[in-house]
């Protein structure tokens, strides 16, 4: 099974802490936490204006709906607890998302606590599908090309709708992912 996946950390350097992760299942159930134990001081304003003021949770700690979505803003080791409760284990899982360079690094030590890919969950590969490959071989451009188009105009374009949220929201990403992904 497919898990569509966004990070947003606190920028790109060797020591960043997540903000938010986003995860959309194949099925369509949702994984959204907000960290409340990101480092602050490694904040620039951009990230300020365009990260952490994209989150949508508020104070609010776990909240579960109905269908299996699960949306919880709480410190690493609790988000890291209901992640791996929400996460299938009878089903191996492939984790994809976009330009996933840190986002898969910081996925794989939020899952095994601080440890590396090898001590993944055995339903879970260590490695990751990247959607900026697809969409270069889609539209015949290099991944350097692909890396600079618009994901909102690609949905536009392949998926003929948009998708509610805002840029740079993990949940609202994932979202996109999955969108292009079922396109390309």
């Amino acid at each position: 099974m497919n898990l569509f996946f966004d990070c947003e950390f606190t920028g790109l350097c060797k020591d960043t802490t997540l903000i938010s992760l986003g995860i959309v299942s194949e099925d369509g159930k949702k994984f959204y936490a907000e960290f409340t134990d990101y480092d602050e001081k490694q904040c620039d304003d951009w990230i300020k204006k365009n990260v952490i003021g994209h989150l949508i949770l508020g104070h609010e700690n776990i909240v579960t709906t109905k269908n299996g979505d699960v949306f919880i803003r709480d410190n690493r080791k609790e988000i890291r607890r209901a992640l791996l409760s929400w996460i299938r284990r009878d089903v191996v899982l492939q984790f994809v998302s976009d330009v996933c360079h840190y986002d898969f690094v910081l996925l794989i030590d939020l899952l095994t606590n601080g440890g590396t890919a090898l001590d993944l969950p055995l339903n879970i590969p260590a490695v990751c599908h990247d959607i900026n490959y697809d969409i270069a071989r889609h539209y015949g451009i290099s991944e350097r090309e692909a890396f600079d188009k618009s994901r909102e105009e690609i949905v536009s374009e392949l998926c003929g709708h948009e998708i509610i949220g805002r840029k740079h929201n993990s949940l609202y990403d994932a979202e996109v992912i999955k969108a292009i992904w079922e396109e390309v």
